[in-house]
Formats: structure tokens, sequence, C-alpha cells
């Protein structure tokens, strides 16, 4: 997993409310179990026709929008199915932080363990980076600081402590087991010597 300390980008705005996992990625593309390739039917249903052609009103088929790594959107963020095909879309289509009032917290848990950083601000300070986001200027996001700047103004935003370890450092769970693995090295060695008729070697 990448790591992630900071990011600068030019902010799309997404002002949709209740945006379930099936909106972010419809179910026909799940039969995949590879992380790659989904960014391209990110927002399927809303982001292209019938035909199967862009739509040129949608926010992400817009110039810059279309690169880019800061999703603001509306409240309730990735409810319904905890399909984790959702933040793989959103990180494959190049999508790195996605900043809203809330989320489900199935989608919230999904997002770390796959590089993604999913801030949680007010609905002010959402409409405020909605409206500088009018401008397709560049804000940066720090997470060491915990800090979104825009403009001359910053906006403070909290983490907790163990999953900002995890971005920071790049460690999905996998990484985090392989951290442990000389504890658990030990803890067999020990079992091996207590119970060794659990052991068929």
């Amino acid at each position: 997993m990448q790591k992630f300390n900071s990011l600068k980008s030019i902010p799309a705005y997404l002002p949709i409310v209740n945006i379930d996992t099936d909106m972010i990625i419809p179910k026909q593309f799940l039969k995949t179990i590879k992380r790659t390739g989904l960014g391209k039917n990110l927002f399927f249903e809303i982001r292209y026709d019938n035909d199967g052609k862009e739509i040129k009103d949608f926010i992400l088929n817009q110039e810059p929008h279309n690169k880019s790594k800061i999703l603001i959107t509306g409240k309730n963020f990735g409810c319904g199915s905890s399909r984790e095909h959702a933040p793989w879309a959103l990180l494959d289509f190049g999508i790195t932080c996605v900043i809203s009032s809330s989320y489900a917290d199935i989608f919230y848990n999904n997002c770390f363990k796959n590089g993604i950083l999913p801030i949680v601000l007010e609905e002010e300070k959402i409409k405020e980076l909605s409206e500088y986001s009018k401008r397709k200027q560049e804000i940066s996001i720090d997470l060491k600081e915990e800090k979104i700047f825009f403009g001359n103004k910053e906006i403070k935003f909290e983490i907790d402590s163990f999953k900002k370890k995890c971005l920071l450092e790049g460690l999905d769970d996998i990484a985090l087991s392989l951290e442990k693995s000389g504890k658990i090295s030990s803890f067999e060695k020990s079992l091996k010597n207590k119970k060794p008729w659990i052991f068929n070697d």
C-alpha cells in the first residue's frame, strides 16, 4: 500500500448525499478480484449515458477534475453494501482523499485499508471548501499536521492515531501482520513446546 503523507490537487465537488457503494461501482463490475481496472467504471451510472458515452456535465468528465485526487462530497458517503470494490474504484481513478461530513462505517474503514484518506468535516466547512473548489485551484492536505490548506486559510481535521499511522507508513492488514511476524513465531514455538500434539510435524 502506498504511503500517504501529504497531497495537492484541484478538488472535485460532487454535491450528492447518500451516495451508496452501488453508485460508486455498480454490481456488474464486481466479478474481478483485482484492484486495478475499476477506475473507468467509477460512478458509471451517472458518469455515462445509455450508449456508454461520457456525460459532459458530470464533474469527473471535465477538465481539470478528471485528474482530481480529492473528492468533496455529500453526507453519508459510501452507504449500502460493504463491497471493498468501492474504494478500489476510487483509488484506481486516482482519488486518494475523500472529504465529507459523514460516511458509512464499513466504507470509512475500508478506505484506510486501501490507502485512501477519508476526512470528516462539519457541513459548514464542506460548504466553504466546495465554494473554493469553483476556483479550480489546488488545495493541500497534510496528514501529519491534520490540516487542509486552501488559499490563505486552513481547516483542522482529526484522524484516529492508529489509522493515521497505517496511512503514513503504508500499512495494510497484511503489512500489519508481517510487522508482528516475530511475535507470532515466538508464540508458535512456545505453544509447540507446551502442546506438541497440536502440530503435525
